[in-house]
C-alpha cells in the first residue's frame, strides 16, 4: 500500500478496499461487518432517513467497533466512513457536520460541491477527506480545496459514474496529485484490485460486489436480479436522475420500462416520482459493469475472504 495512506490505517487493513457507500443499500451491519473483516465499510448519511436515525446509526457503528477492538484487541479492524453531500441542495448539511464532529469517523467522503468546508471540520479533530471526482475539472478542484484523497470514478462505476477510461484517469491526476488515490469502476475481483493498485491507486472502491451481500439493504427481487446479470444487462442514461448512471436493464423491464425506448428525462428526477410513481434507485435499480462477479448471496465477511484469497494467490506469484 502507498505510503499516501497513513500508518493508522494502513495497519488496520486487511485489503486496500473501500465498500463504497450506496444509496438505499448500505446498512448498518455493512460498515460493522466490513471493518471487522478489514476493508473501509461506508454508508451515506442520506441513508439515515431523519437525524435521530442518523444519530444511532453513528453511535451504533462507533460503538459495535469499539466491541469489536475490545474483544480481539490484536485483530486488524479497519476505519468506518461515512458520505456526506456537499452541495447547497442538501437541507441538513450542518446537522450532519456536527454530527460527523461527535462521532469523528475517520474518513468523510464528500460528493456532489466544493469540500473545504467538511475539510476544515474533519482536519479539527485529525480525519481525512476523500472526494469524489469524475474529471479533471472536478480532481484538481478538489486538489486545491484541501481534500486528502481523490475517488477517480471512471467508465462503469455502479450508480452515477464518469466517462473516463481508468488507465487514462489515473495517469493524468498523478501528474499533478500525490495524495490518497482510490480507483472506481468495475472492480471486482483480487486480480482487478491488483491491477488497480499497479495503476497507482491506494485503494480501489467497491460497491456492486457488495450489492446482494445478506447485509444489505437490497430487496429480494434486485438481489435476484443482481445474480442474473452481467455486463450485457447494464445501460447508462440520464433520463432518471438526469445525470448519466449505470442501471440494470431487468431492473427497467420490471416496471414496464422498455429499455429501447426510454422515457423523457422530465418524467423522472432523484426527488420526485414521476408520473407512473416511480423512483430511480428505489424502484429502477444501479449496478456496474462487474455484477456478472455477484453468483450468489452472501455475507460482507465471506465476500471479503474470496477477495483476499484471489488477491493474495495473484500477489505471490
Amino acid at each position: 500500500m502507498s505510503n499516501a495512506l497513513p500508518l493508522s490505517i494502513t495497519s488496520q487493513l486487511e485489503l486496500p478496499v473501500i465498500i463504497s457507500p450506496m444509496f438505499l443499500v448500505s446498512s448498518i451491519e455493512m460498515v460493522i461487518e466490513g471493518c471487522k473483516a478489514g476493508v473501509i465499510g461506508s454508508f451515506p448519511l442520506a441513508n439515515a432517513r431523519t437525524i435521530g436515525d442518523l444519530e444511532y446509526w453513528m453511535e451504533r457503528i462507533t460503538n459495535g467497533l469499539a466491541a469489536a477492538k475490545t474483544q480481539e484487541p490484536t485483530k486488524k479492524i479497519a476505519p468506518w466512513a461515512v458520505n456526506l453531500i456537499v452541495h447547497r441542495t442538501n437541507a441538513r448539511l450542518e446537522t450532519e457536520l456536527d454530527l460527523i464532529k461527535k462521532y469523528q469517523p475517520p474518513i468523510v467522503i464528500t460528493s456532489l460541491g466544493n469540500p473545504s468546508h467538511a475539510v476544515k471540520h474533519v482536519h479539527e479533530y485529525g480525519g481525512l477527506v476523500f472526494t469524489d471526482v469524475v474529471n479533471l475539472v472536478h480532481a484538481r478542484k478538489a486538489a486545491e480545496r484541501g481534500a486528502d484523497g481523490l475517488i477517480l470514478v471512471c467508465n462503469g462505476a455502479g450508480g452515477h459514474a464518469g466517462t473516463y477510461n481508468p488507465f487514462a484517469f489515473i495517469h493524468a491526476v498523478k501528474e499533478f496529485w500525490n495524495g490518497v488515490t482510490i480507483l472506481a469502476g468495475g472492480i471486482s475481483s483480487g486480480r482487478d484490485m491488483l491491477a488497480a493498485k499497479i495503476l497507482g491507486a491506494d485503494l480501489a472502491y467497491m460497491g456492486t460486489r457488495f450489492l446482494a451481500a445478506k447485509e444489505s439493504l437490497a430487496s429480494r427481487d434486485y438481489r435476484k436480479i443482481l445474480i442474473e446479470s452481467n455486463a450485457e444487462d447494464i445501460i447508462s442514461t440520464d433520463v432518471f436522475s438526469g445525470v448519466h448512471a449505470n442501471y440494470l436493464i431487468p431492473s427497467l423491464r420490471r416496471v414496464g420500462i422498455d429499455p429501447t425506448r426510454l422515457p423523457t428525462k422530465e418524467s423522472f428526477n432523484l426527488s420526485k416520482a414521476n408520473t407512473n410513481g416511480l423512483k430511480a434507485w428505489k424502484d429502477i435499480w444501479s449496478a456496474g459493469h462487474g455484477v456478472g462477479a455477484i453468483k450468489k448471496e452472501e455475507t460482507v465477511a465471506e465476500i471479503i475472504n474470496q477477495l483476499k484469497q484471489e488477491y493474495i494467490d495473484l500477489s505471490t506469484k
